[in-house]
């Protein structure tokens, strides 16, 4: 059997889903290709065709491998789905991609979905009570996977350790619920769709990836997880101070019109938080709603004014881009581009600019040359990718 997973496009929503926010999201029209065949010998045998050599997986066996390692996402699907539904079948996975690696259209995401549906179908698991007590739709669908990279418990699904990364839905999201030819806004914890907007044909996405790994180890990895952390701290600290039990901030937002100000003063002992409150409010409240008005409206200057304040509120209070990324969006915005932001996890990985599509290919190779004009050491990762939103996650 045949899995597409495509990768996402954050258009905005920058480090929200955990926090209860808003996010505009994309399917892209590239993504991960999962064949999985039935097999011999026990457990997960899984190859990558960008790189040499297989993965023998058992469930419950650390692979030892270092980490950010591909196959350690897909130990952490076997083992998951090994504990919440009993033994798998034997199976051989050849994962192949046409996504940029590091790139922040979630490469590593669209392998946990992709591997996760192929399992899920030969074993069966859809028939399973415990299944269809948690797992009602492709949003219920979309928590369960995010809880198999975060560890978090999903209904009555046990959790179990993820893979280091304390982020929240939206990937698994947009992969399994965005629809071809539109943006779609969505909230979270719990997932709920909103409106969608359709992107007019005569526009398109151009995506240069900085060349700058978007890794999530090492400091990277600290700081990633440092602004969730500050997110639970926060809805903690508002908890504590009311007597409430809010899960997170967007619930604490939304229980009383006074409920801002309350957290402004739950925060104000510490700049960290203070910072961490106030680029959520500003992406979410801010950015996201002023950014979908535009395109209903068909407003385009506006929408890039959106872009451009997500951005800014990214790099200056959430401390989340690096030189290169903030060079390409204005690289971009001083080459004509409608719209232009960073995003992804941050800390390296890439910038959408949107642009008329027949200029599309034309404009992606000038973007690069400029940056590379600054940057020249990244001339042999950096890339551009053209593309427009593209259909969920199917079976081929």
């Amino acid at each position: 059997m045949k899995w597409f997973v495509p990768g996402r496009l954050e258009v905005l929503g920058k480090h929200t889903d955990y926090v209860g926010g808003r996010s505009l999201l994309a399917a892209v029209d590239r993504g991960i290709t999962i064949e999985l065949t039935d097999s011999d010998e026990p457990g997960v045998v899984a190859s990558s065709t960008a790189v040499e050599g297989e993965q023998k997986l058992t469930p419950g066996v650390d692979p030892q491998l270092p980490k950010g390692h591909w196959a350690n996402y897909v130990q952490a699907v076997v083992d998951r789905l090994h504990l919440n539904f009993g033994d798998l079948l034997p199976a051989r996975i050849v994962i192949d991609s046409d996504l940029p690696l590091a790139s922040g259209m979630s490469s590593s995401s669209a392998l946990v979905v992709a591997v996760s549906l192929a399992l899920i179908d030969q074993n069966g698991f859809r028939k399973r009570e415990e299944w269809k007590a948690n797992v009602h739709d492709d949003i219920d669908l979309a928590g369960y996977m995010a809880t198999m990279e975060n560890g978090l418990t999903f209904g009555t699904l046990e959790g179990l350790r993820g893979v280091g990364t304390f982020g929240g839905s939206e990937d698994h999201t947009a992969m399994l619920c965005c629809h071809p030819g539109q943006l779609t806004e969505f909230t979270f914890c719990p997932i709920v769709e909103g409106d969608s907007v359709d992107l007019p044909e005569d526009l398109s996405f151009v995506v240069a990836v900085s060349g700058v790994l978007a890794e999530k180890t090492g400091d990277a990895l600290e700081h990633y997880n440092s602004l969730s952390l500050n997110a639970r701290e926060l809805a903690e600290l508002w908890n504590d101070a009311t007597g409430s039990e809010h899960a997170t901030v967007a619930d604490a937002l939304s229980s009383d019109e006074d409920a801002l100000e309350g957290l402004r003063a739950v925060a104000a002992h510490d700049e960290r938080l203070t910072k961490r409150l106030n680029a959520f409010i500003t992406e979410s409240e801010v950015a996201i709603p002023r950014a979908v008005e535009a395109l209903r409206a068909g407003d385009l200057e506006a929408f890039g004014k959106a872009a451009d304040l997500s951005h800014r509120n990214a790099d200056e209070v959430l401390g989340n881009q690096i030189p290169e990324t903030n060079a390409l969006q204005a690289l971009a915005r001083e080459l004509g581009a409608t719209a232009s932001a960073g995003f992804g996890a941050g800390f390296g990985g890439s910038v959408w600019a949107l642009v008329p599509t027949a200029e599309a290919e034309e404009f992606g190779d000038r973007w690069l040359a400029a940056y590379l004009a600054e940057y020249p050491q990244w001339e042999d990762t950096a890339s551009i990718v053209v593309t427009r939103p593209g259909g969920p996650a199917r079976r081929l």
